[in-house]
Formats: C-alpha cells, structure tokens, sequence
C-alpha cells in the first residue's frame, strides 16, 4: 500500500510542477508569475505591478519600461546619471492604459512630445506642454535579406510574412496594407488609421517585429522567419513611422518669458505611398525614428561604464 501510495504522490508532484512550469506568459518575457491554489497563472511586468493579458502583445511603452528597469539594474548600478538626456534612450511614462503619455521627460528635466510609437519630436524644459497623443497611422517596414542562389517564390515569401503578422504578433489582415518583394528587398506597409480595443496597435506590431528580426524577442520562444522551410536571414532593417496630423506642442521660452507655438509639418503619406516618397519625408528630419538604435545605444554605453 505504501509503495502505491508514493507513486501517486509523485504523480501529483508531477503534475503540479508541470502546471508551475506552464505558469508563463508567452508574448512577454520581461513578466514574473505566479500561479495561486486555484492554478490561475497571473503575470506582472518587471519592476512593476502592472498585470499583463499574456494572450495579445504588451504595448510598447510598457515594454521598454521593463526593459530599461532590467537594463539599469544590471549595468547601471552606481551610475545613476548612466541614462541621462542620451537620444533615443529613455524610460517612458506610460499611462494606466499601457500607452505612451504625450509628454515624456528624464532627470535633466528635459522633455519631449511623443507619438503612439514613442517616437520624439522637439526637445524642450518642464514649461513644454504636448496638447495630445498623435497616433501613427502608417508604418513602413524595409528588409533586406541575404544573398542567396536564387531569389525566393514571390507569392511564398509574401504569404509567409502575411501568416506571422497575423498569427504571432495577432495582427488583422485588414491593417496589411501592402508586402512586397523583389529580391532581395522586402517592403511591408501596415496602416490603422482606427483600430477597436481588441486589436493589438501597428506600433507594438513593428517593436515586437524588430525585435525578433534583431534576435531579441520579446516573446518566451524564438521563432525563425522562413518561406518553404528555408530561413529568411535578414541583415538590414529600416522602419519608418508616418502619423495622421502633424504634432503641436507649446515651449515658454525662458529667456523671453513667451509662449509659441511650434507646429512640425511632416509629411503625410496616403494609400499610395512609395519607397521614393518615404524617403523624401525622411530627408525633411521633422521625425527621427530612434527605436532602431536604441538597444545599440544602451549596449554600447554599458560597455563604456567602469
């Protein structure tokens, strides 16, 4: 009896360390869970209390909060001034919604107007007021594969990118507005200029993307962006933001003891955007995407700290 007895305690043993182990959240890594008696698996982000629905994506402000808690803890400890007004680097205030708040400011008591993307515009004190959150409406995404002995099936490779914008980052069909390819050049167009609550926003879509592109998921898993089974090795990255209206904030000027008004006219793009006018609005520098360096950015600082 008792050796029957031992078998079926460690059958449960089993079972619940194989239930504690499932206790994770796939789309985040940057969470810690607990499961309670009941087997209900709560995660929260790193750092902080906020609870994560581990069955869509984690917004990209909440995102890079908890990357940069992680960050400083590992490399910045004794160096509190380590991310001091760096461009490109910094950690957001998110509002309890998970978005970014259109006004952000580091320890310098330097602030910023942003975007849904989180994207900066121009600098300004504490007196800098961001009238609201523009929402970027368009997203571009340009890749370049490696060279290979032949060109990829064009349907196949638009097909695969369409199938892992839709399945792993949960994207809607309808916000694909265009994949294409010409070997080796790969142009993706995401455009939501509305979304409902339930979809998951272009701007967390292209950060969850670049990360895996970079081999930095954020996701718990890894998964390798192939067409027929072939990997589909990436080695260069652009991605380019594009809001609905142009942003406006208002900077007291200290000296002069006045107010203005400063509008960034950017260019806009419709349906029929090209390659030729992306990079035309690119030239103007009213927005520079930033997120691309910003990883680098804060590697290349920590290597740097004593």
């Amino acid at each position: 009896m008792e050796p029957l007895f031992g078998v079926l305690l460690g059958l449960i043993l089993a079972v619940a360390s194989s239930a504690q182990n499932n206790c994770m959240c796939v789309t985040n890594k940057w969470t810690v869970c607990a499961q309670d008696d009941s087997g209900n698996c709560t995660c929260t982000l790193v750092g902080s209390n906020r609870e994560v629905d581990c069955s869509t994506l984690t917004s990209k402000c909440l995102l890079m909060k908890a990357e940069m808690i992680s960050l400083k803890e590992k490399h910045f400890q004794g160096h509190p001034d380590g991310l001091l007004d760096s461009d490109g680097i910094y950690n957001p205030d998110c509002e309890d919604s998970g978005i970014f708040k259109a006004r952000q400011c580091n320890p310098t008591d330097t602030c910023w107007c942003v975007n849904t993307a989180g994207l900066r515009s121009e600098k300004g004190d504490k007196s800098l007021s961001c009238s609201e959150l523009v929402r970027t409406s368009l997203i571009y995404i340009e890749l370049i594969h490696k060279k290979r002995s032949s060109a990829f099936d064009v349907p196949d490779g638009r097909n695969a990118l369409k199938h892992l914008f839709e399945s792993r980052y949960k994207l809607h069909p309808k916000y694909i507005a265009a994949i294409k390819y010409d070997s080796p050049l790969i142009q993706i167009r995401l455009n939501q200029n509305e979304k409902s609550r339930c979809d998951v926003d272009i701007a967390d879509v292209a950060y969850y993307f670049e990360k895996d592109i970079k081999d930095d998921s954020v996701f718990n898993s890894n998964s390798m962006l192939t067409v027929n089974g072939d990997a589909l090795d990436i080695e260069k990255l652009q991605i380019y933001y594009v809001d609905e209206k142009p942003p406006e904030f208002c900077m007291k000027q200290l000296a002069a003891s006045i107010s203005a008004v400063v509008t960034v006219v950017m260019l806009t793009a419709g349906f029929g955007v090209t390659v030729l006018v992306i990079l035309r609005w690119l030239r103007t520098r009213k927005y520079e995407k930033a997120e691309i360096k910003e990883m680098e950015e804060i590697k290349a600082l920590s290597l740097q700290l004593p």
